[in-house]
């Protein structure tokens, strides 16, 4: 019935005037189910309550403190438990040798472009969806659910193929012993078969934290990595050691037996890996199914979805790209290094490892940031907007400070919870006092640029990462490592640098440029053109 009592006979496309479909599905296509289009857009509230307060979403209700808190502490934990999967991996080849130690090393690298690419889209949904819930589209949030899933698999199978066959250059490239390049091959030869698995993890997630929920991907990662951890170590077939030191030298002895038969190595390591990710994938899709997080997933939104997709993937592409830069900077640093020794590589990699126990504050803040950013610009504050990034990034910023000053005064005691080999005990607590330095700086650095992200500026972040990774880390890498570089062919390119500070130098460098980062998006935010992005 009509307003005035009679008959409504309007068409679907006569109700696009009385109902505005972006309530329903994103980029203005008209839903598929008008009737639960209109009770959505009827009975869900819209917008910040007079003291501020979000008022859709899981987070509704809150103040800005206690949304802050809500979001960020299952993150922080979450992070550490994804650490602890890196870290088992670590830990576990060192206690194999020095040469599985360097594969593990490189292949983390390797891994590390695997999540760039799944987290890529990641980015695009977190935004998506928290837009959406901020306006009370809830409709909307489930089309973007759908659709990230669907893109998520695909990118996962496509990556898998890119792995397998890059594994055997890549090896190459890096310059491993033979021990080392074997190990190499296997390891990520098995963890290719999970990227798909790792895809819909991390992709479910950031939907999930879209909608404001951080809690129950928290407890998925627990249980993923209880998997990690006990498989990863029942199959590899070594005991873990500790360092002690005896007449002034370091003694390996045995902390725990390992009572399983099998005796794998690295492939066990991987193996355990494969299994904990299809463990997280399954409860990753049943919670989506659920609905419980606030978004649900839906059958028919599996359908593709041209506007949808294209919303992700404008937001996805640049993130991806700022990413990737990233990484094939870092991944050029990685053969500077790999040319100052087979041992350098390894202690490389084991400061990295120890490191980034400290981004974990700060990713923590950063998606919190992220979220409310979405959510806030959603229901029309880019004031409020504006300032949980700022709020976000002070903790962030005071947190990894104070572990900075771990890495500072407790440098040696750090390293040997990671790593039981003399050889990395000789300049890695030294790299951890050069970063420990800048943690400050680099915590404020991460949670803006998380905020912004969530805000849909990523081709300014974009941007930004491209210009200091190339401008600044590359150059002062190769000019503070004094190293000389020797191509393919033959050909010496001598390094200018009157010193050779090796490992310490290319660390030098790679911090100093995390300086110069946290400028350039500092000057961002508060220059504040990024409330105007759109997603």
């Amino acid at each position: 019935m009509s307003a005035d009592g009679s008959d409504d006979q309007r068409k679907p496309s006569d109700l696009r005037k009385v109902l505005d479909p972006n309530l329903c599905d994103p980029g203005g296509e008209p839903p598929t189910d008008w009737v639960e289009c209109a009770s959505e857009s009827q009975g869900q509230p819209r917008g910040l309550s007079d003291d501020g307060r979000l008022k859709s979403g899981r987070l509704a209700g809150l103040t800005m403190n206690r949304a802050i808190w809500v979001l960020s502490w299952p993150i922080l934990v979450e992070s550490l438990l994804n650490w602890l999967v890196g870290w088992t991996d670590t830990r576990l080849a060192t206690e194999l040798g020095v040469a599985q130690a360097d594969a593990i090393g490189g292949a983390a690298y390797v891994q590390w472009f695997i999540g760039l690419t799944i987290m890529a889209i990641g980015v695009g949904s977190t935004a998506l969806i928290s837009r959406a819930i901020g306006k009370g589209r809830l409709a909307a949030a489930d089309a973007a659910v759908g659709q990230s899933v669907l893109l998520q698999l695909l990118i996962g199978v496509a990556v898998t193929g890119v792995i397998l066959l890059a594994i055997r250059p890549v090896a190459s490239l890096l310059n491993l012993e033979p021990d080392a390049r074997e190990a190499f091959e296997v390891y990520l030869g098995i963890i290719a078969a999970s990227v798909p698995l790792m895809s819909i993890v991390f992709g479910g997630t950031s939907c999930v934290r879209g909608a404001g929920d951080s809690f129950r991907p928290l407890l998925i990662m627990l249980v993923v990595n209880l998997v990690n951890v006990s498989a990863s170590w029942a199959l590899v077939g070594v005991d873990l050691t500790y360092v002690a030191t005896e007449n002034s030298e370091a003694v390996r002895k045995t902390l725990i037996e390992n009572p399983f038969a099998f005796d794998l190595g690295v492939a066990g390591i991987a193996i355990g890996t494969v299994l904990a990710h299809a463990v997280g994938a399954v409860l990753v899709l049943w919670l989506l199914a659920s609905g419980k997080s606030g978004v649900r997933l839906k059958r028919r939104r599996l359908i593709p979805h041209r506007v949808t997709l294209y919303r992700l993937v404008r937001l996805g592409v640049p993130n991806y790209l700022e990413t990737l830069g990233m990484w094939l900077g870092n991944f050029g640093v990685l053969l500077i290094v790999g040319q100052l020794g087979a041992s350098m590589l390894g202690q490389h990699i084991v400061a990295i490892r120890v490191e980034s126990i400290s981004f974990m504050p700060g990713f923590a803040m950063g998606m919190a940031a992220a979220t409310l950013a979405g959510q806030y610009l959603g229901a029309g504050s880019s004031e409020f907007a504006r300032r949980a990034i700022g709020r976000c990034a002070l903790i962030g910023g005071v947190l990894m400070g104070l572990l900075g000053l771990v890495f500072l005064f407790m440098p040696r005691i750090v390293v040997g919870l990671f790593s039981s080999l003399p050889e990395h005990m000789d300049q890695t607590p030294e790299l951890l006092m050069i970063c420990g330095a800048v943690q400050l700086p680099f915590g404020l650095m991460l949670v803006m640029r998380g905020g912004l992200r969530g805000a849909g500026d990523v081709r300014v972040v974009m941007a930004i990462t491209w210009v200091t990774t190339y401008l600044v880390r590359l150059p002062a890498v190769y000019f503070l490592s004094g190293i000389d570089i020797t191509l393919p062919n033959g050909m010496v390119i001598v390094n200018p640098s009157p010193s050779e500070l090796g490992l310490v130098g290319v660390w030098f460098a790679l911090c100093g440029e995390l300086v110069v980062r946290f400028f350039a998006f500092g000057a961002r935010y508060v220059n504040g053109a990024w409330v105007m992005a759109k997603v």
